[in-house]
């Protein structure tokens, strides 16, 4: 056969071969849906209080305080930026895979080769200099600068670099979302201290007046006007009253070392002044348009990132079907005797050579990673449409639990302002015995559960305001 067919049939084979290594396993990728509703409630209004900061929402100068000092020390907070660091480093290692690498070393070695050989043959009868032969054993000693390169020709590297990117700015997007449930989860637990101080002073203050019934309804049973009946239903209803009293204080230390873990410090008095929550006025809320709830929400916009993330590693898999060009290079000297390492250009040795090498059998480990990174970027499409709709859901439902507390708060104060008037007129009427005890003690006890409902429906409303703050992106700007 001539070499002129060998060197064809190399050549046919080659090509079949490679062309065997290009071929990919035909996948569907699943294309995402942005599309939201066009409002809330048929509102066109595109005023969006979950734009504003966070400082400019929040006017209590003691929350605020609260919130600056857990973005410095909430350690799951920390926690999280060092994730992103990481994240940072995984770009900065990606962005030099795709880039030459140099090394500089040197070594050195000892060889005997077979005087049968080749090679030891061809050392016998040689010289390495006039009238010295070369001997059986032979050191050798070398330094130099390696390289090393693959060649991008698919963009895989630049694509695995853009892949790590994207992780690390959908990193800094969950830093952010974890940063807006921070500020929410201390505003409500501020708030919600705020209305158990609020409770406390109620029940204390009636506590007050329930003290001042015993003390009549005991003069009462002098007079012989009542029985030992009274007096005992009397003194059990300031015994419920006082556990009560105990109950709200023990959550009002919960409350606070619940505040206080937030902000990454040990139990303590957190500042406050809840004299005023009872004249609480809820501030207005706008929730523009739902469309902004992809810009303004920062675990969408995670879902964002994480979705192109994974486009990008369906390319990178996809790579790994075609040839791999990687060339390697060598540049020294080298001599079998370290005195004559600078004997240059004697001592200079240079190599390069290239491998272009594409999987042909058993491509099973690169066939089911590309396929996992395929469902992988299905699954992050359901993820997104997912965190989309949730963030929806979550705003409209706030809305309406916001309208629902103004409603319930209005009729719960009507409640209280008749139940009030209707005590004193039920102690005047007992004191004049045109009344029974029980219903005094019927018309307190009614009394104190409304007033305690109506600042839990205060409480509700400020939370309903900041889980829609929350539900509408607002909290980490």
């Amino acid at each position: 056969m001539s070499n002129k067919r060998i060197v064809s049939g190399l050549g046919v084979t080659f090509i079949t071969l490679f062309a065997a290594s290009c071929t990919v396993p035909l996948l569907v990728q699943k294309d995402v849906n942005k599309a939201v509703p066009a409002s809330y409630n048929n509102s066109l209004d595109s005023t969006n209080t979950g734009q504003s900061r966070w400082r400019d929402y929040f006017t209590d100068a003691n929350l605020t305080a609260l919130i600056d000092t857990a973005l410095y020390n909430n350690q799951e907070l920390n926690v999280t930026l060092q994730e992103i660091q990481i994240a940072n480093n995984e770009v900065f290692a990606r962005s030099g895979a795709y880039r030459p690498f140099v090394g500089l070393g040197g070594g050195a070695g000892i060889d005997k080769v077979s005087r049968y050989t080749s090679q030891g043959a061809s050392d016998e009868i040689s010289e390495i200099k006039p009238g010295v032969p070369t001997p059986a054993v032979l050191p050798n000693f070398y330094f130099g600068a390696t390289a090393s390169w693959e060649v991008d020709i698919w963009h895989k590297l630049r694509n695995a670099k853009k892949a790590a990117v994207a992780s690390y700015l959908a990193s800094i997007e969950g830093k952010n979302f974890q940063v807006t449930n921070l500020v929410a989860e201390i505003a409500n637990s501020y708030y919600e201290l705020l209305a158990l101080d609020t409770q406390l002073d109620i029940i204390q203050r009636n506590l007050v007046i329930l003290n001042n019934a015993l003390s009549i309804t005991k003069q009462e049973k002098e007079a012989a006007k009542v029985t030992e009946l009274a007096v005992r239903r009397f003194e059990a209803e300031v015994s419920k009253t006082q556990s009560l009293q105990y109950e709200i204080q023990q959550k009002i230390v919960e409350a606070e070392n619940r505040i206080n873990f937030l902000v990454g410090r040990f139990p303590q008095h957190v500042q406050r002044n809840s004299q005023s929550f009872s004249e609480l006025v809820p501030p207005r809320i706008q929730a523009g348009i739902p469309s902004q709830l992809l810009a303004n929400r920062p675990d969408i916009r995670q879902a964002e990132w994480n979705l192109e993330a994974a486009k990008l590693d369906i390319s990178v898999a996809k790579a790994n079907f075609y040839p791999s060009l990687n060339l390697r290079g060598f540049l020294g000297v080298m001599s079998y005797s370290p005195l004559y390492l600078l004997n240059t250009p004697q001592a200079l040795v240079a190599s390069l050579a290239g491998d272009l090498v594409g999987p042909i059998v058993n491509k099973n480990d690169i066939t089911a990673r590309y396929k996992s990174a395929n469902a992988k970027q299905i699954q992050t499409v359901y993820n997104y449409q997912k965190t989309v709709l949730n963030a929806y859901i979550e705003v409209a439902n706030q809305l309406s639990n916001i309208d629902n507390l103004s409603k319930k708060y209005d009729a719960k104060n009507n409640q209280v302002q008749a139940l009030t008037q209707s005590t004193n007129i039920s102690l005047k009427l007992f004191t004049s015995a045109r009344a029974d005890y029980m219903e005094v003690l019927l018309t307190q006890r009614d009394v104190l559960e409304a007033r305690m409902e109506l600042i839990e429906t205060r409480m509700q409303q400020m939370h309903a305001l900041i889980n829609t703050y929350r539900a509408l992106g607002g909290g980490w700007k």
